[in-house]
């Protein structure tokens, strides 16, 4: 029997220039601890230097709460760092709220905490299967207030917690409704520090979440559900459809402007809207083989050191690795959606009447030419070699995977790789 029932959820949104002010207000809804309520703020090393986490733990404080800030979440989290950022917590607590500032790692990291000062366990015991044990929570989450940094992620509207396991080199995550923000608070101002190359990348980011669940498997084209098998990605939907559309126009006109000129508050504030509409989007249809990919390939990463991030370790940021196989993955898909795979050509400012399963891959690829995304996997240092081992990393990844609008066989990843390796 085939399903006939989507779902859609998010988190509130407080949008435009100045609303980071505001989160003081925002907690005294949310939260009703007697006396003076405790917020932990989590953030990351390089966002603390801006200074924005101090002003808005400060207008928190001023508000009556008693305000302790985390500032070592790591960027591109691992288990190591989320059990640090975890005992930190633990240590510290009980508190009343949640509030994370920062890109994607950030929000992740105290994703991670919100679940574990809750509910009792490691943090293996909540990492998606086969990883870890895929365990769910049984205690309610704090609430929880995210502050994007970055224009990218979406992760201030998703269930999900990303996370490299450094022992198994695999990027894997923990997902589960209740991980999810109660607000997401999005200040463009916040973004305007970000450097050419994470606005690029996160950019990408943006770009692949819009373009992922607008051509994701239908939700009627999965078998019927019962309630307690609802997953949050439920496949591509109407609503979904609606937010994955508008990001894509968004991203038309700001995208190349963005990364070009830093200062453009214009461009900043269109690719922050772009990123909280494809957020609100893939957070309910889902994502499929470039998500699949990336996280292989950012978890088997060994030299690369892209500018504008931190130079301490090599790094291949997500939405670089992500962006990395998308071409040539929406070449493999254009056969299961080309309707879906044309109109999203078109959105992107793709030639007018372009057809055939090269029409969304050259229009990426004109794109990371421009952005000065890496040409290919090869730029990030991987070889031909390598192909078989990526593609046992994505399909761990069958949660994913199984969102595809196509069946995806161990091939069909190894074709998506070797197609990966140059670009132009």
């Amino acid at each position: 029997m085939a399903e006939t029932v989507f779902t859609y959820a998010a988190p509130g949104l407080k949008f435009g220039r100045g609303a980071s002010a505001e989160i003081g207000f925002d907690l005294q809804q949310l939260t009703r601890a007697a006396g003076r309520p405790r917020v932990l703020v989590v953030t990351d090393p390089g966002v603390a230097a801006t200074g924005h986490p101090a002003r808005i733990a400060g207008q928190i404080a001023d508000r009556g709460f008693e305000v302790t800030t985390y500032d070592r979440s790591r960027v591109e989290p691992t288990d190591e760092s989320l059990e640090d950022a975890v005992a930190f917590a633990r240590d510290g607590g009980p508190w009343d709220a949640v509030v994370a500032i920062g890109g994607g790692s950030a929000i992740d990291t105290a994703k991670a905490v919100n679940l574990l000062v809750t509910n009792e366990g490691s943090l293996l015991d909540y990492i998606n299967a086969p990883v870890g044990e895929g365990r769910a929570p049984t205690a309610p989450l704090l609430p929880m207030v995210a502050v994007p940094t970055t224009t990218g992620t979406g992760s201030e509207s998703t269930t999900i917690c990303v996370l490299d396991v450094l022992a198994l080199k695999v990027k894997t995550g923990i997902s589960h409704a209740r991980l999810r923000p109660t607000l997401a608070v999005v200040d463009p101002d916040l973004t305007m520090s970000q450097p050419a190359m994470v606005t690029a990348s996160c950019g990408m980011d943006i770009l692949c979440h819009a373009l992922e669940s607008y051509t994701a498997r239908w939700f009627a084209h999965f078998d019927a559900k019962t309630p307690e098998q609802r997953v949050p990605y439920c496949g591509a939907n109407p609503i979904a459809d609606m937010w994955a559309e508008k990001s894509l126009s968004l991203l038309a006109g700001a995208f190349r402007t963005a990364v070009r000129d830093g200062d453009d508050s214009e461009a900043r504030e269109q690719m922050a809207l772009a990123a909280t509409f494809a957020g609100l989007g893939f957070g309910n249809a889902g994502v499929h083989i470039p998500h699949a990919n990336a996280y292989p390939i950012a978890g088997r990463v060994r030299a690369y050191r892209p500018e504008g991030y931190p130079q301490e370790e090599p790094i291949v940021p997500h939405g670089m690795a992500v962006s990395l196989t998308a071409p040539a993955a929406f070449a493999l898909t254009f056969d299961a959606a080309p309707v879906r795979h044309l109109r999203a050509a078109s959105l992107l400012g793709g030639e007018s009447g372009a057809a055939g399963p090269d029409a969304l891959p050259s229009v990426l690829r004109s794109l990371m030419r421009d952005i000065q995304i890496p040409n290919g996997l090869a730029e990030v240092g991987y070889l031909a070699s390598d192909v078989d081992d990526l593609v046992e990393g994505s399909l761990q990844q069958q949660r994913l995977l199984a969102t595809a609008p196509r069946p995806v066989t161990a091939d069909d990843l190894a074709g998506v790789f070797r197609g990966s390796m140059e670009h132009w």
